[in-house]
């Protein structure tokens, strides 16, 4: 196999400035791996913009193509638990970091990083979902290995209009939650609702820098994507043994709280880490994800891109601009 296929790679010129451009690569380029897929569609994660952009420090070998999800079908493999022609979903990792990821027509990687695609999911539909749907399903699974079940009350979501925080409030819905939207955008409350939220609270109407150590008990659970004051002020506001999943940090990585929601309500935080998550739990989450926790609105949350649009996508990811997900097509 040496034609020439098409890619997307991210590199740095002398002045260390990070810079990303379509190109050509041929299967001599592809990185070691037991599993070559012929990549039918990708997706954009915030984390996919960072590295493309040079906004965080992502990337951590240059040149490598870009994308830290891909779904497809197997076209060779050397390893026994895949043969030509299975459909497979690889993400996290180290793709689209320091190995060749997906935002390319082909792609190898190690066939422990390698996903059998589950009965009930698509190639699309496990790219509408990619890294953003697995990180909020494995919050769920978290949460609800700790006890969460639906009669506790109501599951608070931040960052609701973002690619985790839609997918979260449409899994929960549909196992029967009340899922709460919390937002800055009121303009997106229709939206939101539309996924299965049973109220939308705006960020503006809290003032975060008044929050104290313990505030009303409203939530049996919650999902943060923003993590910094809002987060504190989620910890603050958790019900008797509440469970919070951490998942990221789009407003501040840096938390400032007390113990007095851990020691006196006995809340839970746990920390959601999709990049690591190890078999069996990443096969479990997407078994659940095509059967229970699979979202009703895929296609209403979802985008799709071909790869020439794809230089342009980024910089809308880091100025907050986009809602739910965006995918990309590499193959019909």
């Amino acid at each position: 196999m040496s034609a020439a296929f098409r890619a997307y790679l991210i590199d740095q010129d002398e002045q260390r400035k990070v810079h990303g451009s379509l190109g050509t690569m041929t299967h001599d380029q592809l990185d070691p791996g037991e599993v070559t897929i012929r990549v039918r569609y990708s997706s954009i994660n915030y984390k996919d913009a960072l590295a493309a952009t040079g906004a965080g420090k992502i990337i951590r070998r240059f040149p490598c193509v870009g994308g830290i999800d891909l779904a497809g079908v197997v076209e060779d493999s050397s390893d026994a638990r895949f043969k030509a022609g299975d459909e497979v979903i690889a993400t996290s990792f180290d793709i689209g970091v320091s190995h060749h990821g997906g935002f390319a027509e082909f792609a190898r990687v190690p066939a422990d990083w390698v996903v059998p695609l589950p009965q009930g999911l698509s190639c699309f539909e496990a790219m509408a979902l990619g890294t953003a749907g697995f990180t909020a399903a494995l919050g769920i699974v978290r949460m609800e290995s700790c006890g969460l079940v639906p009669e506790n009350g109501p599951v608070i979501v931040t960052g609701a209009t973002g690619g985790v925080g839609g997918l979260a409030i449409d899994m929960l819905a549909g196992r029967g939650y009340e899922a709460v939207a919390l937002t800055g955008k009121a303009d997106e409350s229709d939206y939101l609702t539309g996924l299965g939220a049973s109220a939308v609270r705006l960020r503006g109407d809290i003032d975060f820098d008044k929050v104290r150590p313990l505030e009303g008990a409203e939530w049996a659970g919650a999902i943060d994507n923003v993590g910094g004051s809002i987060l504190a002020w989620v910890l603050a506001t958790m019900k008797l043994g509440g469970t919070v999943a951490s998942i990221g940090n789009a407003a501040d990585f840096r938390l400032n709280t007390t113990v007095f929601p851990f020691i006196l309500r006995g809340v839970s935080l746990l920390g959601i880490d999709s990049a690591n998550a190890a078999f069996p739990l990443r096969g479990e989450v997407w078994q659940r994800l095509a059967q229970d926790l699979k979202p009703r609105h895929l296609e209403r949350v979802s985008r799709v891109i071909g790869l020439d649009e794809l230089p342009g996508a980024f910089e809308d990811f880091i100025a907050g601009r986009v809602k739910g997900r965006t995918v990309v097509r590499l193959a019909d």
